[in-house]
């Protein structure tokens, strides 16, 4: 242990972390056996040829952010061990030339980083000439606009390339030298498309947030290594034509303009289209004639784990489009155009177990239900914000593993309907045990009857958003007294200081946002949640008691800002202040009223505390301080009055009583 100790304090000591002080040069008091050397975020301008001479171990150097205009050619003839050369930031394209003579005397470097350093095509040719070592490169923000095989043509051993947020509009045969490629980024540049596509070594390509409409893959049966393809955020118009075997298991298409032809909304169909590509390569031109839905047959997609085509223009799938994905786990078909989707044995999609549809426009979700499994290892399930009515019955008897379901803003009824209304179609929910995250927010509910939760395990239940669900008999509680943990009820009109949550022994967190409470309820107190949110309401003041009840004392996460709260009655946010381990967010935006002015707890102004004062005095020693003047004032003339008559009732009584007697 102790030997382990000392070896790990000599390897920290030969890591010097220069980064942030202003060098203007490479300092040289530095331990001479120092092997990583930090210097980001300083003012160098020039490495000369002794800037590191007293450090001939190096083999990891950073000069990220500085103003690195020039690097002399024998400034790396003492650190022949360099392995990785972080450069970033700095302002190299100055003195191109020099720099690359300085980086031909490094034959073990393995990590380059140009990136940000203005550099052009023809620069970032001369730089990386002769580095036949590399297996990292990165030339990212910087202006390179075209592409030619003379480029990379020496990184025989090249592993990873960098060229994202450059200005590339075109490629030609640059990469077809790289034969160890593997991972490619060359995203966030203006690529129209990509024909041909080749390079079966690479694992790891991302042509994201280009302009691409076409993505074609060369037709022939080699063997791709491909693993992710991201063409997100291009403009794609059809579904990529990807290799008829490949390795494939993650394929981004996310934000694009793609759509399926083969059905379309009014009923015709385009599926014996063909597309023609004009290929100019040089002085030769190329037909390409694809029929697109003989293409996407022979894509291979038997080991695709996730496919991502949200935010598309989708109105349908093609037949048996699905059936080529037997691994799937992860389908986002979110913010589309589908009108109806549907699962049946055929189609059983076994491995699947997160499904997205999501903001589109469905309003009906088919289910050929037999004897087999239909999504049987669903997890996830999102449905919100369609125009569905109903689930097919039974739909949750096949999906045995499913934990979260949101069907928020669809309008959508629980079952048990009561009564008259029993015909109404309903989402039957009771007795789904692994359901644990449910959301009904916005499905316009009305006093939910019966037991809906009945045989459910629910942890997470989001009602927010329907106006009248606690209009009726709030016993469909009793059935989540065990499990419930978090409970949502924003803006559900909730007005009444006698709803009885008392029985959810197990809530952990209550949002009560945007209703019209006037007080706390009574029956919170009892409970230990550790967040409540009490913004958009209309309280004047929490109960002053409230840090001493179980829920004060338990409370981690307190949301109070948008009330009208009374500034003359305050004790109640002081207390609060006093909690350990209480935190409130939004304390910043907590307000209170005095009149006409809104102001911060934090902060009365001297009058206003003033004013306070007296409108919080004892009422009884107000009242005496009023009465005091009035019993003095009658007291005085009482006594006047006496004064000014007292001779006359003397005389009265004399004459009354007669003469006095002798002694």
């Amino acid at each position: 242990m102790v030997v382990l100790h000392i070896l790990l304090f000599l390897q920290v000591q030969r890591i010097m972390d220069c980064a942030g002080r202003w060098l203007s040069s490479i300092p040289g008091n530095l331990r001479g056996d120092t092997e990583e050397l930090f210097l980001d975020d300083n003012t160098i301008r020039v490495l000369g040829n002794a800037s590191l001479l007293l450090y001939p171990q190096l083999w990891h150097l950073s000069l990220t952010r500085n103003r690195l205009e020039l690097i002399e050619p024998g400034a790396f003839l003492s650190s022949q061990g360099l392995e990785v050369l972080s450069l970033p930031d700095n302002l190299l394209f100055t003195n191109y030339s020099l720099t690359a003579a300085a980086l031909s005397a490094l034959p073990a470097l393995r990590m380059l980083d140009l990136a940000g350093n203005q550099l052009r095509e023809d620069m970032v040719s001369v730089l990386v000439s002769n580095l036949s070592s590399l297996e990292s490169l990165s030339v990212a923000r910087n202006i390179i606009m075209r592409l030619d095989s003379s480029i990379f043509t020496n990184l025989t051993q090249l592993l990873e390339l960098n060229l994202e947020k450059n200005y590339i509009f075109e490629i030609d045969n640059a990469f077809e030298g790289l034969q160890r490629l593997q991972r490619l980024n060359i995203a966030y540049n203006y690529l129209p498309c990509l024909v041909g596509f080749g390079l079966t070594q690479l694992r790891v390509l991302n042509v994201s947030n280009n302009a691409i409409e076409w993505f074609l893959t060369l037709e022939n049966d080699d063997l791709f290594e491909l693993e992710v393809l991201d063409l997100s955020h291009n403009r794609l118009l059809f579904f990529p034509v990807l290799p008829r075997q490949s390795k494939l298991h993650s394929l981004l298409l996310q934000d694009n303009r793609m759509s399926f032809y083969q059905r379309l909304p009014n009923g015709t169909s385009l599926a014996n289209i063909t597309v023609q590509f004009l290929i100019i390569a040089g002085n030769s031109t190329n037909i390409t004639t694809v029929r697109l839905w003989e293409e996407l047959c022979h894509s291979n997609l038997s080991s695709l784990r996730l496919l991502d085509m949200s935010q598309n223009q989708v109105w349908g799938l093609p037949d048996d489009f699905l059936a080529q994905m037997p691994s799937l786990t992860h389908l986002k078909l979110n913010q589309n155009c589908l009108e109806a989707f549907h699962l049946s044995e055929e189609d059983p999609l076994a491995m699947l177990t997160e499904l997205d549809l999501s903001q589109n426009q469905l309003v009906e979700l088919g289910v050929k239900v037999g004897v087999g499994d239909i999504l049987p290892s669903l997890q996830l399930f999102n449905l919100s914000t369609n125009r569905l009515q109903a689930l097919p019955p039974g739909i949750f008897t096949h999906t045995r593993k499913i934990t979260t379901l949101d069907l928020s803003y669809n309008r959508v009824h629980l079952c048990p309907q009561p009564g008259e209304a029993e015909s109404i179609p309903c989402v039957d929910i009771r007795g789904v045990q692994t359901l644990t995250h449910l959301s009904l927010a916005g499905c316009g509910l009305q006093g939910m009857g019966g037991r809906p939760f009945q045989g459910t395990s629910l942890m997470h239940l989001d009602l927010s958003d329907n106006r009248q669900v606690l209009s009726g008999d709030l016993g469909w509680l009793q059935d989540l007294v065990l499990t419930l943990q978090v409970l949502s009820l924003r803006n559900t009109s909730l007005s009444s200081t006698t709803a009885d949550f008392s029985v959810l022994s197990s809530l952990m967190r209550l949002d009560l946002s945007g209703n019209s409470l006037a007080a706390l309820p009574s029956s919170l107190g009892t409970l230990r949640l550790r967040s409540l949110d009490l913004r958009d309401n209309c309280l004047p003041a929490l109960p002053p008691g409230l840090a001493q009840v179980p829920l004060g004392r338990s409370l981690r996460e307190l949301y109070l800002s948008r009330n009208p709260y009374n500034c003359c009655t305050l004790g109640w946010w002081d207390a609060l202040q006093q909690v350990e381990r209480l935190r409130v967010p939004d304390g910043r935006e907590v307000t209170c009223r005095h009149g006409s002015h809104t102001l911060s707890p934090a902060a009365l102004p001297e009058p206003v505390l003033h004013s306070c004062r007296w409108q919080t005095a004892d009422m009884a020693l107000l009242y005496l301080v009023l009465a005091l003047p009035t019993c003095l004032t009658l007291l005085v003339a009482f006594v006047v009055v006496f004064l000014m008559l007292k001779e006359k009732l003397l005389k009265m009584v004399k004459t009354r009583c007669g003469a006095s007697s002798p002694y």
